[in-house]
């Protein structure tokens, strides 16, 4: 296989490096990142599994929880084994199609999770704001609608992604990803020709998505917080904020680690490549330990019928 910075080539596979300057510490690094997929996986599950089997939660708040948890375990399955098997078995190959896929589902899934967020924070405004509407404004086809509405639009943002870099960028410098995943813009650095549309559209994407949703969540939680302030009684005021504090804390485990890597990425070309690739890994690994376990701490309704 040709290896010169000068030659242009097709490949039919690449070579995935895990976190590069940190090779020797692959095996020690791999064993939080099992743990983390464990938890992951059981904790979604729980909350797929309870929230199906008990009427009483078929609620606007808990079936988006699901949708939620669904979203989190196509990005740790989508994710987590191919690193595992780059950590601790030295599998570094994977196939240009399967890498491209890789691609499409991560980005895409996580474009579908900002969406959910913006659904979760709404149902809470309708909930606090207009409580006695709240079934009629979200029942049960207008949840199932959302839904599939924030899956069609992470499919068609993100659909080109893999498109613009099989069509228009076919041929690569090398084969090596200096990354533990096929992440798009570690792949469009490995390809010859122009790689500004690919660059640019994956840019524009991000940032509509990060900011546009961002706005949307701010302003529900600005009429939710100015509602709250209307109740007379303290008790009350608690009880309601306390319901949004699980959806805000996990929102925060979302957007917080994609704006730092993000940040980190474009505007921090003196940090060392480990400590992109270690961000990069964080927001899809920990939004999906955690947003289990914060709504089941948080939500007495749901934590009570888990145990």
């Amino acid at each position: 296989m040709p290896t010169s910075q000068n030659i242009c080539f097709t490949p039919s596979s690449f070579l995935l490096t895990g976190i590069p300057g940190l090779e020797t510490q692959h095996i020690w690094l791999g064993i939080p990142i099992f743990s983390l997929f464990v938890v992951s996986m059981m904790g979604n599950t729980a909350i797929l599994w309870v929230v199906r089997s008990e009427r009483s939660l078929h609620q606007p708040m808990f079936l988006f929880l699901a949708m939620l948890a669904v979203t989190d375990l196509v990005l740790s399955t989508s994710t987590v084994p191919r690193m595992l098997a780059v950590f601790w078995l030295g599998a570094q190959e994977i196939g240009l199609e399967a890498c491209l896929a890789q691609m499409f589902l991560i980005h895409c899934f996580a474009t579908v999770e900002s969406g959910i967020f913006v659904a979760m924070a709404y149902d809470r405004y309708v909930a606090i704001c207009t409580p006695l509407r709240h079934c009629a404004v979200l029942p049960f086809a207008v949840v199932a609608r959302i839904g599939l509405a924030a899956l069609l639009r992470g499919t068609l943002y993100i659909g080109p992604l893999p498109f613009l870099l099989r069509w228009r960028l076919p041929s690569y410098r090398h084969r090596v990803i200096a990354h533990s995943y096929c992440e798009h813009m570690a792949v469009v650095a490995l390809a010859c020709g122009d790689q500004r549309p690919s660059n640019l559209y994956g840019m524009a994407i991000g940032f509509l998505v990060l900011i546009l949703d961002s706005l949307a969540i701010t302003a529900s939680y600005a009429r939710i917080f100015g509602a709250v302030r209307g109740l007379a009684a303290p008790e009350a005021r608690r009880k309601t904020a306390g319901t949004c504090a699980a959806h805000l804390c996990a929102v925060l485990a979302f957007y917080v680690p994609i704006v730092l890597s993000s940040l980190t990425h474009r505007f921090g070309p003196h940090i060392p490549p480990h400590v992109h690739i270690l961000l990069a890994n964080v927001y899809l690994l920990i939004p999906p330990v955690l947003n289990p376990i914060v709504y089941a701490v948080r939500t007495r309704h749901l934590r009570e019928t888990l145990l």
